[in-house]
């Protein structure tokens, strides 16, 4: 098996991005688009964190870091590749990144129904905050 690498986003990676989730990652969002992608890559161009092996995109994480709190969202492993690290690579590259940035602490979206992605998490480290429940709005029709 070859080498993982990881490596940030750049804006030639994103369509393969976008067809990557619908395979690996687990339901969608409302950023799902070309548009919406590429204001993240846009505005911070380290926080979309990639992982190949052999040239081919096996998994994602998205490290987004406000200046305050470090948020985590798409994780997402290639069926194929999963249970071979690659998860564990792309949550400590995360995890260095915050560090480097003065992070104290990561929180992750991770949904409710996802149970497969919920022992990944707990593996890693990460546990529920049950005291706490996400709102949200969304700004546009």
């Amino acid at each position: 098996m070859s080498e993982l690498r990881i490596r940030a986003a750049t804006p030639e990676d994103l369509d393969d991005v976008l067809a990557f989730w619908k395979v690996a990652a687990e339901g969608t969002s409302i950023s799902d688009d070309r548009e919406g992608v590429e204001r993240l890559v846009g505005r911070d161009p380290e926080a979309l964190i990639l992982a190949e092996r052999g040239g081919e995109l096996v998994g994602t994480v998205i490290a987004g870091f406000d200046g305050w709190r470090c948020h985590l969202y798409r994780l997402a492993v290639h069926p194929e590749h999963r249970r071979q690290g690659v998860a564990s690579a792309l949550l400590a590259a995360a995890e260095e990144r915050f560090a480097r940035l003065g992070g104290r602490r990561a929180d992750a979206m991770v949904l409710r129904r996802n149970e497969t992605a919920h022992h990944a998490w707990a593996a890693a480290g990460y546990a529920p905050q049950e005291q706490w429940r996400r709102w949200v709005k969304p700004l546009s029709g």
